[in-house]
């Protein structure tokens, strides 16, 4: 294989993990709670993968023929951060859940940063981004202060009106942020929030840039990179791995932006690895628990996929799967402890082949490891001969 191209779905969750009661997310089923709500999905393109074959899903039965590889991924990390599912896909797996703060962050910390920015701040406590936004924007405009919160992830997040902070101002006060993180209070990303609007008609804008910690040890990135072989970071990918491994970062927000960088990346003749990641399912939808607009993007990726299996030349491959669940009909908004979904298509990938049940999620790296004859002595098991039939 010359090029692979691995496709996040960010949030697709396929059904609560052993332990997910732990985290109060026993029954969490992402993908089978969105087709339930909308009386079935239609994914004609995903479905002959295999995907009603990894978990039951309304209108998406299972496919006796698949034309793909199929299977799920365990977090073998406990938590469920966007961060180490990411860091676990490529043989990070973190052994500490990455610290949040459920009550905001300590006065010494807020101290910190208001002197940082010469000014002080609102918030300060676990929000739906969106929601606090709508309440304390009005304040936000009138006074100049950052709206700072967090959530059930280990994140920072800092809303600022782009009329009140320019948004490489706010990139700036992030990176502050990032300093000042560390230690017990260190956290896995800081993330600049701009919005735009009046009161009562707030949005965010595509200026959102996460300021995330590198991984804790190797990767298969950094061997690809060491190696020469391209790495080709779409979306948020760049921002998650801190830029460690990377060859090449392409901005794209949302998911119609990525979609379509990765469909001009394999239109043209390459190798190496395509990493891309879909924010929508996660940022739009799974937090917003909006389980009709989930539906629409997953049926809209559909669409796209088929044109990306035409692209598949004989030497090339792709890889579907998710970081962590956040099931949108779940209490709250918070991320959701679960498998991941596992499909794997190309011209010579063998057809139909249940990959089972993984333990980690980082099978797949061992496997592209294998791929290109690293020498990888971390964590996951390859399954290459698996995908090829062997």
């Amino acid at each position: 294989m010359r090029r692979v191209a691995v496709i996040v779905l960010d949030s697709a969750g396929v059904g609560a993990l052993p332990d997910a009661a732990a985290y109060g997310d026993a029954g969490a089923n992402t993908l089978g709670h969105v087709a339930a709500a909308v009386g079935g999905l239609d994914l004609p393109h995903l479905g002959h993968l295999g995907l009603g074959n990894i978990t039951p899903l309304a209108g998406v039965p299972p496919e006796p023929a698949a034309a793909g590889a199929f299977g799920r991924m365990a977090l073998a990390a406990p938590g469920k951060d966007t961060l180490s599912g990411h860091w676990e896909m490529m043989g990070c797996i973190v052994k500490q859940p990455l610290r949040t703060f459920p009550h905001g962050f300590p006065p010494a910390v807020m101290e910190a940063f208001e002197e940082r920015i010469g000014r002080g701040t609102l918030g300060n406590r676990p929000a739906s981004g969106t929601a606090i936004i709508a309440e304390l924007g009005a304040q936000h405009l009138a006074t100049g202060y950052p709206i700072v919160y967090t959530s059930a992830d280990s994140v920072f997040q800092i809303a600022a009106h782009e009329a009140v902070v320019p948004v490489e101002e706010l990139y700036r006060w992030c990176e502050a942020a990032r300093e000042i993180l560390q230690g017990p209070c260190l956290v896995g990303r800081v993330i600049a929030r701009p919005f735009r609007g009046e009161p009562g008609a707030f949005y965010r804008t595509e200026g959102r840039r996460d300021f995330a910690l590198a991984p804790p040890g190797p990767t298969v990135l950094d061997l690809l990179h060491a190696r020469g072989v391209p790495v080709h970071a779409v979306g948020k990918i760049n921002d998650i791995f801190s830029g460690r491994g990377i060859s090449a970062a392409h901005e794209a927000h949302g998911n119609a932006a990525a979609t379509g960088v990765t469909l001009e990346l394999l239109e043209r003749p390459g190798e190496g690895l395509i990493f891309t990641n879909l924010v929508d399912f996660d940022m739009l939808y799974g937090h917003r628990n909006d389980p009709a607009g989930y539906a629409r993007a997953l049926a809209e990726f559909d669409a796209a996929l088929g044109r990306l299996q035409e692209l598949l030349r004989p030497e090339e491959l792709a890889v579907v799967t998710a970081d962590h669940g956040c099931d949108p009909t779940w209490p709250g908004t918070d991320h959701t402890r679960e498998y991941v979904p596992l499909l794997v298509f190309g011209p010579r990938v063998a057809r139909g082949t249940d990959l089972g049940t993984r333990a980690t999620l980082a099978d797949l790296g061992a496997t592209l490891a294998e791929l290109w004859h690293l020498d990888w002595a971390g964590p996951g098991e390859s399954m290459l001969n698996a995908w090829f039939g062997g």
